[in-house]
């Protein structure tokens, strides 16, 4: 920021009253901070969320204002998003998140979620991106600069560990400094330094004690003092609990779901604790000032050059399904069961109720008004058109839980958990609806669905069943249970494999689910996570071949849960506290360093055509400071379709006595290539790609000697493997 707007900040400050400042750092409507009208300042607007822009709320109530001007763009989830692997469409994601921000008159976006994916159960999960920190930093960094080239303030959240929904608003964190810098900070450290978050959202948990909205380790010492970072801290709503531990932290502005205004703990309290002298009016002054730096790079305060933004563009439309269409991961195709050819075609069957589900108006803080959203059955009938007869049957029962407009799960969130606040909405429907039915009844429904959709699977030409979660699982403020897919499915999808052994997979979730007893069985597998308005249509390319798949899965998929880092010995932890026993080890690096065979492996996601890694060089500069490893390689498709591949490049540290993973990724580049076509790609590895947290120097290290450079197109398929030495050491800090 230059001197010039720097000056205008603190003449502003000083005209300002104590009440005034005091207005600006804590909330003044559900989604927006007070203003000082006399002196030109507005109120900053905020808004949820990740996957759209969140209906429009009255001011002081959770109430939707009811009008029809608030349906907007839906947008592919993070983890949809993450699994593109592509740079470029999480920056043109972010545009359009950020133009509908603009658009709809809001200053801040509450997004993108970025918590690691530490335990397949996190029912935020869907939010989030990826396992793997630099997968992270590498896609979180564009889709916020896409956000803020629309004068919008991305948010990116939740700072730091909250990777878990149980528990949320008082469990405890703990785990290694080393775990902390490998594996938990870098995504948050890549969207300040590449990315340039302009804001920056507090998590609900404790770390070490300390709630993450006042911590000191986390917001002074690492975000404020190591990474100099001075754009706005924003609390999770409700997240503050002490007045002098957030007025003392760096948190800028507390947000909260309640509508006392003047009660929240930088507000009325904060005003008297310093008139009484214990606060220091110094601290005040730097949130807003912050506040206000925030403004004038939003062009809040120069109205004339700021972007006007808008939404539901033919434009957004187009780009989201861009999005959606790399976001398709094909997990399976033997025989070259896929794609389905549409000659000939004369009836297919579509079974599963996530064939016909809307899920944009789901999952907590993420849901929104879509304008329209493409179910994965509307895709199929609009794609096959009227040649084709296109059946659909549910298969399995999702219980109605009904709504209840007297019960707000978010305005009760601070003070109950989804369960507790389900029960009321069950007890509610149990007493309102006449035709509540038993749970042998439910049963006897459930049975007279599965009846149904075999029997139809029997008379088709082509059987696609469409599975898996929704937001009653994929849910804010809940984690699942287990990992096995809900409401009988995969009973539904055993019978249909018997009854059409050609039947095709499509599992649609946020997160893993338990699919061994079907996957050796099935020829042909796909998985998305939510894929927004869209999705449907990018679904129905992949099936019947009008889209070539190039989708990535960004997290493994494991057998079993026992199977995963965080709970493989059976002490996940608590509601209260957790530790993360696994420490570096999460996702893939623990699945290749300990042998453990997942069912899909992280970076895995199969094509239509085929590809092949050719020559390789590598060219090594060491200096002082830094050294630079150059990989070039020949990326061929040698297949008959146009397609895209990942190649994806790993570091091996396993030689070293470091306690390091069998290989981590490094490096990525997603290729578009034509039907034979070859090329050369080249890849520049830096210090960090060779580095490890040394705990007792609070430093990384990049050690002198030998590293395998492990090259393919997942973790469990490496087609190259190079070595290169370094022949000195680098230390760093942040």
């Amino acid at each position: 920021m230059d001197e010039r707007i720097e000056s205008k900040i603190e003449e502003l400050i000083s005209e300002m009253t104590l009440d005034e400042k005091i207005g600006m750092i804590h909330g003044d409507g559900l989604f927006r901070s007070g203003g000082v009208p006399r002196l030109g300042i507005p109120c900053l607007k905020m808004s949820d969320g990740p996957m759209g822009v969140r209906a429009e709320f009255e001011n002081n109530s959770w109430k939707n204002i009811g009008t029809t001007d608030d349906f907007v763009t839906y947008l592919p989830s993070n983890s949809a998003i993450a699994s593109t692997w592509n740079r470029k469409l999480a920056y043109q994601a972010g545009e359009v998140l950020g133009e509908e921000a603009r658009g709809r008159g809001k200053d801040m976006i509450l997004a993108p979620g970025i918590n690691v994916m530490r335990s397949p159960l996190c029912g935020r999960n869907f939010e989030y991106m990826s396992e793997d920190p630099y997968l992270i930093g590498e896609m979180a960094a564009p889709l916020i600069e896409g956000i803020q080239s629309k004068d919008v303030s991305a948010c990116v959240k939740h700072f730091a560990c909250n990777n878990q929904e149980a528990g949320r608003l008082k469990v405890d964190t703990d785990l290694s400094e080393r775990a902390l810098h490998e594996i938990y900070l870098p995504g948050f450290y890549a969207a300040v330094k590449k990315g340039h978050s302009l804001s920056i959202m507090g998590a609900y948990n404790r770390f070490r004690g300390e709630f993450a909205c006042e911590s000191t380790y986390l917001l002074k010492e690492i975000l404020r003092e190591k990474w100099k970072y001075d754009g706005v801290i924003v609390s999770d709503w409700g997240a503050v609990h002490h007045t002098k531990e957030a007025a003392e932290s760096e948190l800028d502005l507390e947000m909260s779901v309640t509508t006392n205004f003047d009660e929240y703990y930088m507000a009325d309290p904060l005003k008297k604790a310093v008139e009484a002298g214990e606060i220091e009016e110094t601290v005040v002054d730097e949130k807003v000032r912050n506040l206000l730096r925030l403004m004038f790079r939003l062009h809040m305060l120069d109205k004339e050059e700021r972007q006007a933004g808008s939404y539901n563009t033919f434009e957004h439309q187009k780009a989201v399904l861009d999005v959606a269409r790399e976001a398709v991961v094909l997990l399976k195709n033997e025989d070259e069961r896929l794609p389905i050819s549409k000659k000939g075609l004369k009836k297919i069957a579509v079974i599963g109720q996530n064939a016909e589900m809307v899920h944009s108006n789901g999952g907590g803080s993420a849901e929104i008004k879509a304008l329209y959203e493409i179910s994965p059955l509307m895709g199929i009938k609009k794609l096959l058109g009227g040649n084709t007869e296109v059946l659909y049957a549910k298969g399995y029962d999702i219980p109605n839980k009904g709504e209840f407009s007297d019960i707000n799960w978010q305005e009760s969130s601070l003070e109950e958990g989804m369960e507790a606040i389900e029960e009321k909405q069950e007890a509610a429907k149990k007493t309102d609806c006449k035709e509540y039915e038993d749970e042998k009844q439910a049963r006897i429904k459930s049975e007279m669905m599965y009846e149904e959709a075999i029997a139809l699977a029997k008379t088709v030409d082509e059987v696609i069943f469409v599975g898996g979660l929704n937001h009653d699982y994929d849910v804010e403020g809940r984690d699942r249970e287990t990992m096995d897919l809900p409401y009988g499915q995969e009973h539904l999808i055993q019978g249909l494999l018997e009854a059409n052994p050609n039947t095709v997979i499509v599992i649609v979730s946020g997160s893993p689910v338990t699919m061994e007893s079907f996957a050796d069985k099935a020829k042909a597998m796909i998985w998305s996570s939510y894929n927004g308005m869209q999705g449907g249509t990018a679904l129905a390319e992949v099936l019947f071949g009008e889209s070539n798949p190039s989708g990535k899965l960004p997290v493994t998929m494991p057998k079993r849960l026992s199977d995963s880092p965080a709970h493989h010995d059976g002490t996940f932890g608590d509601e209260e506290s957790v530790f993360y026993k696994e420490g570096i080890f999460t996702g893939y690096r623990y699945y290749d360093t300990y042998q453990v065979e997942p069912l899909f492996a992280f970076g895995h996601g199969l094509s239509y055509t085929t590809f092949e890694l050719g020559q390789v060089w590598i060219n090594k500069e060491e200096k002082a400071e830094d050294v630079t490893v150059e990989i070039s390689l020949v990326i061929r498709n040698s297949g008959k379709r146009d397609g895209k591949e990942v190649i994806q490049i790993y570091v091996s540290n396993c030689g070293k006595n470091c306690g390091c993973p069998k290989k981590e990724l490094r490096a990525f580049e997603k290729v578009e290539l034509k039907a034979g076509e070859e090329r050369i790609v080249t890849f520049h590895l830096k210090k960090e790609a060779f580095s490890y947290y040394k705990e007792e120097k609070q430093i990384f290290s990049s050690e002198k000697g030998e590293y395998d450079i492990l090259i393919g197109f997942a973790s469990d398929a490496i087609e190259k493997s190079e070595k290169v030495v370094l022949d000195r050491s680098y230390y760093y800090g942040y």
